[in-house]
């Protein structure tokens, strides 16, 4: 019997918390966004890249969003720092949370440790996908992503403000096969910012800054505008 969720979707703008609004909206759940911003560029367990316009993503779907700012210097601390901000959700009558996860033990059993003694149920929709099916897959739907960090030998500063296709999608394939990196960066080896996907209302224009230290970089988005999508 389906159970309709108030869904807090654990939101960082990039591919797979995108994917995860796309499959809550698709099963008919009302999403709230939880954006967690760290002050951390270092952070080991929120993206930093960007987030701080998921709230432009938002307005273009037009669902609400919760940003929370953390301060922390370790994992311990930014685990703590993320059940505050799920208890504080609470109060938006939030029910059960969602995130991207894909293959990362770690991460999953601690949110799942969170939401539990918080009273929530815990989703992860792209749990155990096929990275590259699952890579074809977002592109198949139409999202719109950009890669927004890169941090894996074999990535480099091309990359940066490049917008993912099926020829560049085929090369991360096979440059993921000769350097040993996930293909779809569920180890940290990229960083994603999505620019428009079924759910978007209008399409968004990133423009933008490199920053490349000669190991690894990020493509710092300075503005965003709204391109009306033809249907």
């Amino acid at each position: 019997m389906f159970r309709k969720m108030k869904l807090g979707i654990l939101y960082s703008g990039g591919k797979d918390s995108n994917f995860a609004v796309y499959n809550a909206l698709n099963e008919g759940h009302e999403v709230v966004l939880i954006s967690i911003i760290p002050d951390n560029e270092e952070s080991m367990l929120f993206h930093y890249p960007n987030i701080v316009h998921t709230k432009a993503q938002a307005e273009s779907m037009n669902i609400p969003i919760l940003q929370y700012r953390i301060n922390a210097d370790s994992i311990e601390e930014e685990l703590k720092g993320l059940e505050e901000a799920l208890e504080d959700a609470k109060r938006y009558g939030i029910t059960d949370i969602s995130s991207g996860g894909i293959s990362s033990r770690f991460q999953n059993e601690r949110f799942i440790s969170i939401c539990k003694r918080l009273g929530l149920g815990y989703h992860a929709p792209l749990w155990n996908m096929d990275q590259i099916e699952y890579m074809h897959k977002l592109l198949e739907l139409g999202f719109e992503i950009m890669i927004v960090g890169v941090s894996a030998y074999g990535l480099d500063e091309r990359w940066l403000g490049r917008m993912l296709d099926k020829e560049g999608l085929d090369e991360i394939i096979r440059l993921s096969k000769k350097y040993g990196f996930n293909p779809a960066f569920e180890g940290g080896e990229a960083e994603t910012f999505v620019l428009d996907m079924p759910y978007f209302n209008y399409r968004l224009a990133a423009e933008g800054e490199k920053y490349w230290d000669g190991i690894r970089g990020i493509f710092k988005i300075t503005k965003l505008r709204k391109v009306k999508k033809i249907f």
